[in-house]
């Protein structure tokens, strides 16, 4: 797995989504729940950006339709998306947030 540094631990606000792009792919990074968590930013229902809607207990919700996933996992747990998206691997080294999305053949 590759890390790379997708913002500062410092730069983020409690239950606020922060998007960043890392190697051309869309990543909507939280911090929640005590913890740090990375989704892909795009809603698998209506391809627009999670990072705009709302977190809760450990799940952001789409603006748009009211789809909402699980940070921990991906799953959706309310219509009308019904695919999950991509969560990536995260460490915390000092106040650098690093995240991995890519995937070993």
């Amino acid at each position: 797995m590759s890390f790379v540094r997708a913002c500062g631990l410092s730069e983020l606000e409690e239950d606020t989504p922060k998007r960043v792009e890392l190697d051309g792919t869309p990543v909507s990074i939280v911090q929640t729940c005590g913890e740090v968590f990375a989704i892909n930013d795009i809603c698998s229902h209506a391809n627009v950006s999670l990072s705009e809607g709302e977190v809760d207990d450990c799940h952001i919700e789409c603006w748009l339709h009211g789809s909402r996933f699980d940070l921990r996992s991906g799953k959706p747990d309310a219509l009308p998306a019904t695919r999950p998206v991509p969560v990536y691997p995260v460490k915390i080294e000092g106040d650098d947030v690093l995240v991995s999305v890519t995937q070993e053949s």
